[in-house]
C-alpha cells in the first residue's frame, strides 16, 4: 500500500530542495524525519511536512488495519520546477538586470515493506 502528498509553489528554488530530498530517498520514514528535523537547511521544513502529510494519508487511506510507521519507508522522492516570479535590480547606467525567484514542487511517496 502507498499514499502520496504534494506541496506545490514552495518559495525556494528546486536546486536548494533537491539537496534536501536526496537525504532521504529510500530510507525508512522514522529515519527521514529525524534527518529532515535536524537538517540546518531552511528547504528541510516544508520537506519534512509534506513526509508527515504522506504518512497520515497512508494512515486514512487504510482505516480498517493500523499501519506501524516503522514498516513505512520513502518510496519515491521528486522534485519539479515551479513557476518563477520576474523581479528587476537597478543596474548601472540606467539599466536593469532580471531576477528571477524560483518556486518547486514536492511530490513524496510513501509505502509499506513487504
Amino acid at each position: 500500500m502507498e499514499a502520496k502528498a504534494t506541496h506545490r509553489y514552495i518559495g525556494s528554488s528546486p536546486r536548494k530542495m533537491r539537496l534536501v530530498v536526496d537525504l532521504i530517498r529510500g530510507k525508512s520514514v522514522d529515519q527521514a524525519i529525524e534527518i529532515l528535523h535536524f537538517s540546518p537547511k531552511h528547504a528541510s521544513n516544508p520537506a519534512e511536512k509534506v513526509l508527515r502529510s504522506a504518512v497520515s494519508n497512508l494512515m486514512n487511506k487504510e482505516e480498517g488495519s493500523k499501519q506501524e510507521v516503522s514498516n513505512l519507508f520513502v518510496k519515491e522522492v521528486f522534485v519539479n520546477q515551479g513557476p518563477a516570479l520576474k523581479r528587476i535590480s537597478a543596474a548601472p547606467m540606467g539599466r536593469a538586470y532580471r531576477i528571477r525567484k524560483r518556486s518547486n514542487h514536492l511530490t513524496i511517496v510513501v509505502a509499506t515493506k513487504k
